[in-house]
């Protein structure tokens, strides 16, 4: 299980500037239920399968339940009881100045966006950006898996 609340920022990546960094982990995620301030989601991280839930509290912080599920059972729910392909994206995790970013490289229908993620201890936390860091997109709901799921970067 991870942490309960999540308290994340997000970013574009410059594309001229990254640099592939550390190992990457292979992502596939489908969603089963969306609402405004909820999400219910099955996700592949490498070979094993997880089902989270994630509510808004506000803005950039959020309750995130996640489970590890059999195989099976994930397979089942990423194949057959999700609407479209799932969004498919390799990640990265990159120490930068004692915080670790998460760097998504997207693939499929999200070919061509690269997101950085930062999840913070407090929303007021200072941090320092690595250059290969833009303009931040938190509040920008495009940007949120589930809407990548929906509206893939290649239709904006």
């Amino acid at each position: 299980m991870s942490d309960i609340i999540e308290i994340e920022r997000k970013f574009l990546v410059d594309p001229a500037q990254w640099q592939e960094q550390g190992r990457p982990l292979v992502i596939r995620q489908g969603f089963l239920a969306t609402t405004e301030k909820l999400v219910c989601r099955v996700r592949q991280k490498g070979e094993t399968f997880y089902l989270s839930v994630k509510a808004d509290i506000d803005g950039f912080v959020r309750h995130d339940f996640e489970y590890e599920i059999p195989s099976r059972d994930g397979q089942i729910m990423l194949e057959q009881h999700c609407e479209r392909a799932p969004v498919e994206k390799t990640r990265w995790h990159v120490p930068y100045a004692g915080n670790t970013w998460e760097v998504d490289v997207f693939e499929g229908a999200n070919a061509g966006l690269i997101v950085a993620e930062i999840e913070l201890k407090s929303a007021d936390q200072c941090f320092e950006k690595p250059p290969w860091v833009g303009d931040e997109v938190t509040d920008d709901p495009r940007y949120l898996n589930n809407r990548l799921y929906v509206t893939p970067y290649s239709q904006w």
